[in-house]
């Protein structure tokens, strides 16, 4: 398909406008958890919506580059899938898990969980935040890890019996799955509704389990599937792809009122498809060709796209650590400047990782999946 092919051999600008806008919207979304100016807590209300665009983003990418290898070789590596997934992901995490278990000052609340939970990618199961709620945004990183382990395991079996439009039904029915076990969730939680055990019981059943955030992952692999198996779609939308922006930010606008009572029937049932849709079809205006998002570049967001990660991991630690740094010198954790100094901090802290755990880890697993050259043997035909 044309723009597929134009997509998959250029850089994606508008996922980095995406991921970029991701990442600072997390960072506000968090702050308003230590000192803040009375702005951030506004602005950042619904910044938890962050990582949703952070998975559909995820289910888009990884899906795109399964789905190829399956055109092109018919089948998946699970080592390379493997190899590239663990260089990517594990060295910054485990470095952060280090830091937590060996800094207590690092730590943002009181305890964290057995390590076990960490190295296992298991801790959004079971998390009481009253108990262990330090390093709780790892519960992302661990829906994202199920992810990528289940994924392959799923798409090679569909590849090898070419049962592609089974794989749309168990999409499907997935998606459709959600709603049941949020509802079911919501059965045990609603006795408490009121009561301070509310919460903690809400992101216990509700918002960590991996089962109740699947839909931002399955509205990715649905946009990429449809650019990947339907060829002529994205000539279809091509002269309507920057509309799906202005679309995708006003089914957003619903997903906020949709969401601004948590504690809700319709949030807990229905508040995470709406998010999820929303910013799917953003994702699906960013990757096109015809998008304004696709073909802008700003060296700003590359930058900040390229740090995502590294500020993910490390931000929230940091962030109570340096308001208590700088308090002896009379810079209220509530004033714009403790913000400001925080953030620096912050994105100080993440080119750190990025560039002394990050970067030689990635060219590490460069050299090991670069193909290696073939021996060429020359037979003489002097006897």
């Amino acid at each position: 398909m044309q723009a597929t092919a134009i997509a998959a051999n250029k850089k994606l600008y508008g996922l980095d406008h995406l991921r970029a806008f991701a990442i600072c919207y997390v960072l506000i979304f968090h702050y308003r958890l230590f000192g803040h100016p009375d702005w951030a807590a506004s602005l950042g209300t619904f910044g938890w919506t962050g990582v949703d665009l952070f998975f559909v983003l995820s289910g888009y990418l990884i899906s795109s580059h399964l789905f190829a290898e399956i055109s092109k070789t018919g089948t998946i590596s699970l080592k390379t899938y493997f190899i590239k997934r663990s260089f990517r992901i594990l060295p910054a995490y485990f470095f952060i898990v280090a830091v937590y278990f060996l800094v207590p000052a690092y730590h943002e609340r009181e305890a964290l969980s057995p390590l076990w939970r960490f190295l296992t990618f298991t801790k959004n199961y079971g998390l009481d935040v009253r108990v262990f709620g330090t390093f709780s945004h790892s519960w992302s990183l661990c829906v994202e890890e199920q992810f990528y382990l289940v994924l392959p395991l799923v798409l090679l079996p569909l590849a090898y019996f070419k049962a592609g439009k089974k794989g749309l039904l168990i999409l499907a029915g997935v998606f459709l799955f959600g709603f049941v076990i949020r509802w079911y969730g919501w059965q045990i939680i609603v006795p408490y509704l009121g009561t301070d055990a509310f919460w903690p019981l809400h992101h216990l059943y509700i918002y960590y389990p991996t089962y109740n955030r699947l839909d931002p992952l399955l509205v990715g692999i649905a946009v990429s599937a449809l650019y990947h198996y339907r060829p002529g779609f994205a000539g279809k939308i091509a002269k309507a792809a920057n509309w799906l922006i202005p679309v995708g930010i006003l089914i957003l606008v619903a997903a906020y009122y949709v969401n601004k009572d948590e504690a809700s029937f319709t949030a807990v049932v229905f508040g995470y498809p709406v998010v999820a849709i929303g910013y799917g079809i953003i994702v699906m205006a960013a990757v096109h060709p015809a998008s304004i998002l696709f073909k802008h570049r700003s060296a700003i967001t590359e930058k900040i796209a390229a740090l995502s990660y590294s500020l993910y991991l490390s931000h929230k630690g940091l962030m109570p650590l340096t308001q208590r740094l700088i308090a002896p010198y009379g810079i209220s954790e509530n004033s714009n400047l403790a913000m400001l100094i925080c953030f620096i901090v912050i994105a100080i802290g993440a080119i750190l990782l990025h560039v002394a755990i990050e970067k030689p880890f990635l060219k590490m697993r460069d050299r090991i999946l670069k193909p290696k050259p073939q021996s060429i043997t020359v037979q003489s035909t002097v006897s």
